[in-house]
């Protein structure tokens, strides 16, 4: 590198999102010298909670859930010590989610599975049998293959239980849920389910999910960090930091290094240069990485994935300061979840219509219901409640709309259209409201390309979608990424973090095992 240096460090990583802090934690672990560098004035990329509303009310700006990662072996054996030695906290709710009907009572997911059966039951006997099937199903082999896919270890040539789960994920959910479910409570619930990870669940390559979403919910509950979701990325600095690392704010990453062939640092916005001895670990948006090489030019395979990206299903949240928590009334009175939602399967089918034709919808939408201070109290003032409305809606309107008008229109629709069953929002009880579109989140964080904080997917020429970039090994030596467009791409499971601090020691000839297990 020319000019004058900062600094550098074995390994400079690339941004600081959960995934980029799990693989530089893994890696500071090992004994590597590692320096994050984020450029904003805070950790945690999507993972961040602040005030958002009224002083106090401390709100998760996008995710709140940390269920997927609740089975990465970072969290489930503690590998890091994030909960041992860091003190990060989960709760795991009961119930898992109530969704209010239209009849004043509702659908209470428990983490006990014979309740939950028998409320399916309720209007469909063989339903309450067909979701202890499709628990036992998962856990007699899907869930080890779901782990290898994770992984990026899917064998379905050699392996009878991975073939059967690539046949189920090659399909829909929709299909797999009309197939096993007879009754609207059922798959109404399945389907809601489903779409947590906020992709179409008509379409093939979602078929796994009525399997993998709930049986997550009924194993976690709604898995909720103490202190909201940015206690996950505070708790990943002190990892870092306890084995010397560095983890530095205001610092966005401009440029990346490459001379004869290989990736030897990065450049800041303010001309830092960091040297990176070893590697440079991206959690950039693929998009952009491209344009981010100096002194190569982009290889085929990095353009490609730049090229195929595509938004998808893009996010509308609201959130509120209310008065208290939520209670939702069912058959056995009133009952506080963190977690709620409204609108059925055919609703949810309207409103994806709707998203394609650019056009927002709130007659029956799909809408999750987050109201953490049902366990985490502290996040809000004097008994007073936290609450989060997440939908989605396309970035672009039809018509020549414009979301500068548009937003406290879709944000009083959706708050109005969710009242109507759960009481607890209605005028009287709210004390803020703020509604963010697909363009606030984008403007939030510029990795949220397209106002998608989900990390997209990839519509390959084939008409294959995947929902991240396969490999964590990207075409310039030296240079890797993981973050939400990696495989298995977005939500709070940490996966790519660690699958990409696998490849990074591998690489290296260091033994990941001297930092986490065989398991995927």
């Amino acid at each position: 590198m020319t000019g004058a240096m900062t600094g550098s460090a074995d390994v400079v990583v690339i941004g600081a999102g959960h995934n980029s802090l799990i693989g530089a934690a893994y890696l500071a672990a090992a004994g590597l010298e590692v320096v994050v560098l984020e450029e904003q004035p805070h950790v945690g990329g999507n993972t961040v909670t602040e005030e958002l509303t009224l002083p106090g009310f401390r709100h998760d700006s996008c995710s709140s859930a940390h269920v997927l990662i609740q089975t990465n072996p970072v969290i489930r054996d503690d590998e890091l010590g994030l909960l041992s030695r860091f003190r990060l906290r989960y709760v795991h709710t009961d119930p898992a989610v109530v969704l209010p009907l239209a009849d004043g009572d509702a659908l209470v997911m428990s983490r006990d599975r014979a309740e939950t059966a028998a409320d399916l039951a309720r209007e469909n006997a063989a339903d309450g049998d067909a979701y202890l099937q499709l628990l036992a199903d998962w856990e007699g082999g899907l869930a080890a293959a779901h782990s290898r896919w994770n992984a990026g270890r899917l064998d379905p040539a050699s392996s009878t239980a991975d073939a059967a789960y690539e046949a189920l994920r090659s399909r829909s959910a929709h299909e797999v849920i009309a197939e096993r479910f007879a009754s609207d409570r059922a798959r109404d619930l399945l389907t809601w389910l489903s779409f947590a990870t906020i992709t179409d669940v008509r379409r093939a390559g979602t078929g796994i999910l009525p399997f993998s979403i709930t049986a997550g919910r009924s194993s976690f509950g709604w898995a909720t960090p103490l202190g909201g979701s940015g206690a996950l990325p505070a708790a990943l600095v002190a990892a870092i930091e306890s084995h010397g690392g560095r983890v530095l704010t205001g610092r966005p990453v401009e440029r990346v290094e490459v001379r004869d062939g290989r990736a030897v640092g990065v450049v800041t916005a303010d001309g830092e240069r960091w040297a990176a001895r070893r590697a440079v670990l991206s959690s950039a948006h693929i998009t952009q990485l491209a344009g981010m090489l100096d002194g190569a030019e982009p290889p085929a395979e990095l353009r490609s994935a730049a090229e195929t990206w595509r938004s998808g299903l893009t996010l509308f949240a609201v959130h509120l300061a209310t008065d208290r928590d939520l209670a939702y009334d069912t058959a056995k009175g009133p009952v506080a979840a963190v977690a709620g939602g409204i609108g059925s399967a055919r609703g949810l089918y309207a409103q994806l219509d709707a998203h394609a034709r650019g056009e927002t919808y709130a007659e029956d939408p799909w809408v999750l219901i987050v109201n953490s201070t049902v366990v985490d109290p502290d996040r809000a003032p004097d008994g007073q409640g936290l609450v989060k409305l997440l939908t989605f809606a396309p970035r672009d309107l039809a018509r020549g709309g414009d979301w500068a008008v548009e937003r406290e229109r879709y944000a009083a629709q959706v708050v109005a259209r969710t009242a109507e069953r759960v009481p607890g929002l209605r005028s009287e009880h709210v004390l803020a409201v703020r509604g963010e579109a697909p363009v606030d989140l984008e403007a939030r964080n510029r990795h949220n390309v397209g106002g998608s904080c989900h990390g997209g997917e990839f519509r390959l020429p084939s008409g294959e979608v995947l929902v991240g970039w396969p490999s964590y090994r990207l075409p310039v030596p030296g240079l890797y990424q993981t973050g939400a467009t990696a495989h298995p791409g977005g939500s709070v499971s940490g996966r790519a973090g660690r699958n990409a601090a696998r490849a990074v020691l591998t690489d290296l000839g260091i033994d990941p095992a001297t930092v986490m297990g065989p398991g995927a």
